[in-house]
């Protein structure tokens, strides 16, 4: 945790509530002249005093981490990087500034980003013969999960619920999850050839088909997603009543990956998996077998841990596919970290790959960049 970032923070938390310097560093026990250099990042910061400011600001110690700072300069580096915009290059300290001292002023400045990168969008053919601007709906889904921070308390609770009703340990939960749906729900879960399908359920008979090409821990997930139909889907539909989508096809999207959140939730209650987590120092692999996931389901489900309170280590993920210029990593919007969108002329894919090329030609006993990472 940098000076830089609980001086930025502090002197955004301390504006958002109208307070001058004197009213909290009285509380603090120090001076005003001294929280200021605090806040200018000219003195450094105790264990003791920052346990303090949480207590003032009532707030845990990871909102002091800088988080939402560095996540708007991720976005204004984004806009102000982006060589349509023909501008020269904004200093790093700049962004740094301006997302520290004028958060509102910097989310104003992504707004418009947003608005001309759509505008933009429209001028190349993506608008109705209205005249109606359209926002893509990957793209929306995307800043939903985005704007949430890839975190539902509601569907914790949700798929908290359903687990515990469930009553078994992970090991089970997936024998748990096929009898709840047999016994409440009088669906039969049958494993069977499919031809170009992953599922297939049919309303009627009651029967939910799973291809018997799916590894255990894919079934598992999808009988998961079935069960959170059933029993999660108003909550599902609360939270897209907040911010109601702009089209069926982005409520749709959204839809589907708040319902594969409570899936991933059911699996993986979060309390049980932030004590794994921690428990095993975050060795993916053991966390995948203790809970009879897949690899990937494991490190999803470590970008939801945002609990007030109780929160995960915060990480970013990239899967690596290759080498080839056309190849796309796997953008995961569940993250806290904002991944900042590819632009022309750019490969990450190219880049990661030469990075661990390199890595492995100097003998560097680091694992290929296919797993999480904790986000900077």
């Amino acid at each position: 945790m940098s000076r830089v970032q609980i001086g930025r923070t502090l002197r955004r938390l301390r504006t958002e509530r109208n307070l001058s310097q004197q009213a909290p560093a009285s509380r603090l026990g120090i001076s005003a002249s001294y929280l200021n250099l605090i806040e200018h990042d000219q003195r450094a910061v105790s264990g003791a005093l920052l346990i303090k400011l949480a207590e003032i600001f009532h707030l845990d110690l990871a909102t002091l981490s800088g988080s939402q700072e560095r996540r708007l300069e991720v976005g204004l580096h984004e806009a102000f990087s982006d060589p349509l915009l023909g501008v020269d290059a904004v200093p790093e300290a700049e962004i740094a500034a301006l997302a520290g001292s004028n958060p509102g002023a910097a989310r104003a400045v992504l707004a418009l980003y947003r608005a001309w990168r759509v505008a933009r969008e429209d001028a190349g053919g993506i608008a109705l013969p209205s005249g109606r601007r359209v926002l893509l709906p990957n793209e929306e889904a995307r800043d939903f999960f985005d704007d949430h921070a890839n975190h539902f308390p509601s569907l914790e609770e949700a798929a908290d619920a359903v687990a515990a009703a469930c009553a078994a340990t992970p090991a089970e939960m997936n024998h748990a999850i096929a009898d709840r749906l047999r016994n409440m729900h009088g669906l039969t879960v049958t494993v069977q050839p499919l031809d170009g399908v992953l599922r297939r359920f049919d309303p009627e008979t009651r029967r939910l088909a799973l291809a018997e090409t799916l590894p255990r821990e894919s079934r598992g997930f999808q009988m998961a997603f079935q069960l959170a139909l059933f029993e999660a889907r108003d909550a599902v539909e609360a939270v897209l009543r907040e911010a109601p989508p702009s089209s069926p096809e982005a409520a749709m999207l959204i839809r589907v990956g708040l319902l594969n959140y409570v899936a991933d939730a059911v699996l993986m209650p979060y309390a049980v998996y932030l004590a794994a987590a921690q428990a095993l120092r975050h060795d993916m692999e053991a966390l995948a077998a203790r809970f009879g996931v897949s690899f990937e389901q494991a490190c999803h489900r470590l970008s939801t841990l945002q609990r007030p309170g109780a929160r995960g280590v915060p990480f970013f993920f990239v899967r690596r596919r290759g080498t080839s210029p056309n190849a796309s990593p796997r953008r995961d919007s569940r993250s806290r970290a904002m991944v900042a969108r590819a632009r022309a002329g750019s490969c990450i894919p190219r880049s990661c790959s030469r990075a661990w090329s390199k890595c492995r030609s100097q003998s560097c006993p680091t694992a290929p960049p296919t797993f999480a990472s904790p986000a900077p």
